[in-house]
């Protein structure tokens, strides 16, 4: 779709519309990318009226390949509500659990998943009565998933049968949509997928954190480098090398409960750090919205 663009502001500008780019990332690998059409990015960019960059870097790249004015105002995802659960299944699961270890793998991807198992059974040797979480960020690979831990002979249950898991079940596939947050919320420990095994990107690790839940993810964190940098800082995050330091640093975790509530409360307080980047987004967005609509009614 990209080649679109250069249509599309080249008719913006002739109709008169202001164009912005809102919650602008712009990556190295990008960056160096476009570096090779100068011209072309120059032209793309300064198409837009507004940049509003997720962070100093992004704001920089783009800065650097023509775009201007940019602003970098925080990531809007960091502006997001906490995820839902539903109450009453929060209960439920949580009564069938009882005082079982849990962790959660959340947005798992394909290529990382046999590296998980293999976290599992490490864990499960030091941990009796483990439960680990599978959330795939697919959930439509949740039968796919379970065929093939069952062949692992690993007890399985799926969240989208409706089954839960009992005393027989040592990973649990949570492949239903809109229930990461009930996850969240159960498991006092989550790794964030995609993150284990190049090329990666990593999945946004704030949703966990701003729950208050400890934050563990591998090496692969280029689509949320900020956020992930910003969480590790604050002590509210560990990022691992592999499945053998994502076992140790899971377990060292669910063995120390202090150590575990001090990390989950950084977690929350770094999440909360860019609640304010939505009403600055719309701050700076306002006056283009009154050139184009027209000035607000104060009585609504």
């Amino acid at each position: 779709e990209s080649e679109l663009w250069p249509n599309l502001i080249l008719e913006s500008r002739r109709q008169g519309i202001a164009m912005a780019l809102v919650n602008a990332r712009m990556s190295a690998r990008s960056a160096r990318r476009w570096r090779r059409a100068p011209g072309a990015a120059a032209a793309l960019l300064r198409g837009f009226e507004l940049c509003l960059a997720q962070s100093g870097q992004d704001r920089d790249r783009l800065q650097a390949l023509g775009a201007a004015p940019v602003r970098a105002i925080g990531n809007l995802k960091g502006a997001a509500p906490a995820l839902p659960a539903a109450a009453g299944a929060l209960a439920e699961l949580r009564d069938v659990v009882g005082a079982r270890p849990v962790w959660l793998a959340a947005s798992t991807h394909p290529d990382e998943e046999p590296l998980l198992l293999e976290v599992h059974h490490r864990l499960a040797a030091r941990l009796p009565g483990l439960l680990t979480i599978v959330a795939p960020r697919h959930p439509e690979r949740g039968i796919g998933l379970a065929d093939w831990l069952r062949r692992q002979g690993v007890g399985i249950a799926r969240r989208a049968l409706g089954e839960l898991p009992g005393p027989d079940c040592a990973l649990y596939v949570a492949d239903t949509l809109g229930e990461l947050g009930l996850f969240y919320r159960l498991a006092p420990v989550a790794f964030i997928g995609k993150s284990l095994v190049a090329p990666g990107g990593g999945q946004n690790p704030l949703e966990a954190a701003r729950l208050g839940c400890p934050v563990l993810f591998g090496p692969a964190m280029a689509n949320f480098a900020e956020p992930a940098a910003r969480l590790v800082q604050a002590g509210g995050a560990r990022q691992v090398g592999g499945a053998l330091e994502l076992a140790t640093a899971a377990e060292h975790l669910l063995r120390d409960p202090a150590a575990r509530a001090a990390m989950a409360e950084r977690a929350r307080a770094a999440a909360a750090a860019e609640a304010g980047a939505l009403g600055a987004a719309l701050a700076a967005l306002a006056p283009l919205l009154e050139r184009c609509l027209g000035p607000a009614d104060a009585s609504t």
